[in-house]
């Protein structure tokens, strides 16, 4: 594996892990995150970690931060680290100009954009936005497209709305303050702007396009130089994904205590796993398990808004080989 780049090295965060012992075998690997990995919103990878899932594997993962999903997927795919997270549609938009990365997992039934609106104003469809504010992260992630993908479903354009990019405090402050109708974000987002004292009301997700939930990506060489170790990562990973399906406000404490900034929060945590619960991670038969009718419908669209300029067969760009019969076990 190629060295990691510069840039990384200074960025990696470890979370400590429960077990004093690892085992004599252990190996290092390092993992993108599209965002600082302290946020509630990789809580499956974070709780891992504090339960000692992957030590259990044999792995010590350490954390880097990249700059959002497309560059973790550019990263993996030049071998500078073996995994990444990212939104399960950007192996679609990258993976045509040569990026060989793939989606190994899927962590949820949906996607992880919630339409968020300001409840005084009672939207309850999309079609309410039509002349309205709505905020973004930015006109380039795949909370955009999501929300791009939602418009059209509900036979809208961009130009039917005001779409602006806040960056990723404003995205939810604008709306918090009323400056804003509504917020394509994630639920942290969504919890960040009630806590402000701004009631909110979600558009019903049958509503929304349904894009791909986040995922876990690894490149073609390390699926079949180091399968091995994809399987740990993905393994590992779903425990901890179980452990939020199993009991929310347990796997807020765990996050909690992996996360010290988040002390006395521990409320606020479980408010954010429930909507992920809820509304991005579902339930699954089979935890992980990508659907390619879903990986077909991100391509349909993203060819078509002329995102990606030409595309691959649907297999090409995901795998569920690294898939087993871990059951959700959601109550």
């Amino acid at each position: 594996m190629k060295s990691l780049i510069r840039w990384c090295v200074s960025a990696v965060f470890v979370f400590p892990l429960l077990l004093p012992a690892v085992q004599a075998d252990v190996q290092d690997v390092t993992f993108l995150m599209p965002a600082p990995p302290n946020l509630p919103g990789f809580a499956p990878w974070i709780i891992a970690q504090q339960k000692g899932y992957y030590a259990r594997l044999g792995l010590r993962v350490n954390w880097v931060t990249a700059k959002g999903g497309v560059d973790v997927a550019k990263q993996v795919g030049a071998g500078n680290a073996l995994f990444g997270a990212a939104s399960g549609d950007v192996p679609v938009i990258v993976r045509a100009n040569g990026v060989p990365v793939r989606n190994v997992a899927v962590l949820g039934t949906h996607g992880y954009t919630l339409l968020a609106t300001d409840a005084a104003q009672h939207i309850d469809a999309i079609e309410q936005l039509r002349g309205k504010t709505v905020t973004v992260m930015s006109y380039s992630d795949s909370l955009y497209y999501a929300l791009l993908a939602s418009l059209r479903k509900a036979g809208m354009s961009k130009n039917d709305v005001n779409i602006q990019a806040a960056g990723p405090a404003g995205v939810w402050q604008l709306l918090a303050d009323g400056k804003a109708d509504a917020m394509a974000g994630s639920p942290d987002w969504v919890v960040n702007a009630q806590e402000a004292g701004r009631p909110l009301q979600l558009i019903p997700q049958a509503q929304m396009f349904d894009s791909m939930a986040q995922s876990i990506l690894a490149s073609d060489d390390a699926i079949a130089q180091h399968p091995d170790l994809v399987q740990k990562m993905v393994d590992g990973t779903l425990m901890g994904l179980r452990d939020i399906l199993q009991d929310p406000a347990q796997a807020a404490r765990t996050f909690v205590a992996a996360v010290p900034a988040y002390q006395g929060k521990e409320h606020k945590v479980e408010q954010i796993l429930a909507l992920y619960r809820q509304y991005v991670y579902g339930h699954q038969e089979r935890l992980g398990q990508i659907q390619p009718e879903r990986v077909a419908d991100s391509v349909r669209f993203f060819s078509e808004e002329g995102i990606v300029k030409s595309t691959l067969p649907t297999d090409e760009y995901f795998t569920n080989r690294f898939i087993g019969a871990l059951p959700a076990s959601q109550p």
